[in-house]
This record gives C-alpha cells, sequence and structure tokens, in this order.
C-alpha cells in the first residue's frame, strides 16, 4: 500500500476544461419538495413532532439533479426522462427552463410524477412522503425516451444513467439503450449511478458508482469490516457486471476506485462535517461524467468527484456545488492524497 499526494494547483487548472463539456444525462425525474421549519411542541393528537413551516420549496431531484450539478460545474448537460400528465410535471418542467437546461422530457399517462417531499427542522430532517408509483414503464412508454437518445446521442461521449428504480430501467429498455450505444462510431462512455434491483442489468457499463450499501447488497456481503472485504465486493461487481470500471463511495471513508479488480486506489473522505448525504451520489456521477466529458482520465474525475461529494454532504438537503466551490475545497482543504491498496503487481502476486 503506497499514498501519493496530488498537486493542488494541477487539479485545480484542471478544473476549467470542465466549460462546455456535453454530457447526456437519461433517468428517473423526480421533484424534491422541502417544508422548512421549527418544532417547539409535541402534538397533543400523536406523540410527534409539530413543524411549523418556514418556508417552502422545489428542487430538480434524481436524474434532474446529476444534469443540475452538471450545469454547475460549467458543463453541458441534456437531460431525457419521464414524467406523469399531472401539475407535478409542469413545475418539473418549469424548473428545467428556468435552470435554463436542454432536455426531451416525455409524458406518461398511468402514473405521477414522482415527487419527494422532505420536512426539514432545526437542520434535520423529520420526515419524508413519496408520491410516486415505481412499477416498470412498458417498452412502449419509453420509445420517446429511446427515440430522443437516438436523435443527439452520436453529439456525446459520455452517458450519465441514473437509475433511481422509478420504473424507466428494465431489461428491454437496457437492451435497447446497450443496442444504441454500441451501433456508435466511437460508442460513448456509459457511467450508471445504479439501484439494487436492477443491478445485472447494467452489464458492460464503463463505470458503475455505487454506495456502501448498494455495493455490498450487490455482493451479498453485510459490512465492510476491513480493506480487503470492499476490495473483495469490488471484485464481486466486476464479475457480475463485466463493467470497465467500479468507484463506490464509502460515505465517511472515502471512496475506492477500481481501476480494475487488482488495480484499486482509495481517496480519503474530505469533508468537514457530515448533515445530509442527500443527492451526494448525483454530485459524485454528474462530477465524474463532466470530468470524463472534459477529456481527463479517470483518476482525476475520481478526485475531484470526492472534493465535489465533501462539498454537498455538508449541507441539508439536496445540493449542488460549484467550480469556485470546488477551488475553495482543494486549495484550503485536506490535501488530495490517493493511496493505492492493490497493485497489478500485488493482485497477480496474491
Amino acid at each position: 500500500m503506497s499514498r501519493k499526494n496530488v498537486d493542488r494547483d494541477a487539479l485545480i487548472a484542471s478544473l476549467g476544461s470542465l466549460n462546455g463539456s456535453q454530457v447526456l444525462v437519461v433517468g428517473d425525474l423526480m421533484l424534491d419538495h422541502y417544508l422548512v421549519g421549527n418544532v417547539e411542541r409535541i402534538s397533543p393528537e400523536a406523540p410527534v413532532p409539530v413543524v411549523t413551516v418556514k418556508s417552502e420549496h422545489l428542487l430538480l431531484g434524481g436524474a434532474g439533479n446529476v444534469a443540475l450539478n452538471i450545469a454547475r460545474l460549467g458543463g453541458d448537460p441534456y437531460l431525457i426522462g419521464v414524467t406523469g400528465s399531472d401539475d407535478n410535471a409542469e413545475n418539473l418542467r418549469q424548473l428545467v427552463a428556468m435552470e435554463e437546461l436542454e432536455g426531451s422530457l416525455v409524458s406518461v399517462d398511468d402514473r405521477p410524477t414522482t415527487i419527494k417531499t422532505r420536512i426539514i427542522a432545526q437542520n434535520q430532517q423529520v420526515a419524508r412522503v413519496d408520491k410516486e408509483i415505481s412499477k416498470p414503464l412498458t417498452l412502449e412508454q419509453t420509445r420517446g425516451v429511446l427515440n430522443a437518445i437516438a436523435e443527439i446521442i452520436d453529439e456525446f461521449e459520455v452517458i450519465v444513467l441514473s437509475d433511481y428504480g422509478k420504473g424507466l430501467v428494465t431489461m428491454e429498455f437496457m437492451d435497447a439503450f446497450r443496442a444504441l450505444v454500441l451501433a456508435q462510431d466511437r460508442p460513448p462512455k456509459v457511467l450508471v449511478d445504479p439501484k439494487l434491483k436492477n443491478f445485472n442489468l447494467y452489464k458492460g457499463a464503463y463505470c458503475v458508482t455505487p454506495n456502501s450499501k448498494e455495493a455490498l447488497e450487490a455482493a451479498h456481503r453485510l459490512q465492510f469490516e476491513s480493506r480487503v472485504d470492499v476490495l473483495r465486493t469490488g471484485a464481486s461487481i466486476f464479475r457480475q457486471l463485466a463493467c470497465e470500471h467500479v468507484l463506490i463511495t464509502l460515505g465517511p471513508n472515502g471512496m475506492a476506485l477500481f481501476d480494475t479488480p487488482s488495480e484499486v486506489f482509495h481517496f480519503p473522505t474530505v469533508a468537514k462535517r457530515v448533515f445530509d448525504v442527500t443527492g451526494a451520489g448525483d454530485t459524485v456521477i454528474a462530477t465524474l461524467g463532466v470530468s470524463l466529458a472534459a477529456g481527463h482520465d479517470l483518476l482525476t474525475a475520481a478526485l475531484l468527484a470526492n472534493y465535489a461529494a465533501g462539498n454537498v454532504i455538508g449541507e441539508v438537503g439536496t445540493a449542488t456545488t460549484t467550480q469556485e466551490a470546488l477551488i475553495n475545497a482543494i486549495r484550503y482543504g485536506h490535501a488530495p492524497e490517493i493511496v493505492t491498496w492493490l497493485s497489478e503487481k500485488e493482485g497477480a502476486s496474491s
């Protein structure tokens, strides 16, 4: 195991190339609805807190939050996904327009637009209420999404597939999507933010980015007790998916980037505090995607994603980061460090 410090100035200089980098974002769309207030008493009707609401706001969630993260980092995302045919679909479209995001939002009639209402008091989430139908969409219902992808896929070198398990990603959809990717003269790199129930559908992806829970469950393991557990989990994911790379986000323990099953790098966390991990996975895959689209190697992209994640988990609620925030985090935060957990040579001899 070896450690290597990274040049802060070089990492900061790499951020300028993110501007205008194009990323296609495909996935489950949703609204994040926040009710923010204070708790000063317990309800006389039941032993639950009474939240006096001081503010209320809507934000883009799911794949929309991925696209927004890319845009805030200077990239140029194109967003494709499915909404219902209801008032919240119109709210979602208005947010997309307000954020000046380009995209193709396809309406279906048999389900509501997914909305997650989070009740926040004293900087803590008190409750969450979900309104959704997550049954799988039929291939015919996703035809508009596939047609939208087919029209513009040749313009992109990187695609982010943001799977929140709300019905878009099915075996039939993935077969058609994969055919579109492989039909390109230069197939784009496909990055996947996975959901466990669809895990086996991501075969052949360029990189999957599970969090600890998703990675453990996919590998049928209980917990990470040591570095060896992480290494074995990553190797199991490689065997299942035959993907090119795996990036496991480890919460307060940073990230593990599997360049190959036997070439693994660890980035210690750079977060100063952890308030809320809501949307952290979106930020990680967005940063990874826009960095790769800018021409950076996977190691640099993952380093930047680690800093981006450290920024957003210090905020309450769904959050995004910016180039300026990343510059400050890199310049004044923890020194960027790469720890080699396992090398090709060590892997061959073990």
